[in-house]
């Protein structure tokens, strides 16, 4: 099986994937901040990193925001 190329430069996430993926700890909604690569939930005030493309939507990963 083969995948066909992204029309996505690397190291950018999927805008649908984006659109269903919330906070696992507040269901809330996430910002993605490119040049940090992560994913940011303000309600809970945490970071989760994207490594390789893919979300890591773990609290304990996560970064506490300021």
């Amino acid at each position: 099986m083969t995948t066909a190329p992204s029309d996505r430069p690397a190291g950018n996430i999927d805008p649908k994937l984006l659109e269903i993926l919330v906070c696992p700890l507040t269901k809330g909604p996430l910002e993605y901040d490119a040049s940090k690569q992560e994913l940011v939930s303000r309600s809970a005030k945490l970071a989760y990193p994207i490594r390789d493309g893919i979300p890591i939507m773990l609290p304990e990963e996560a970064r506490a925001l300021d």
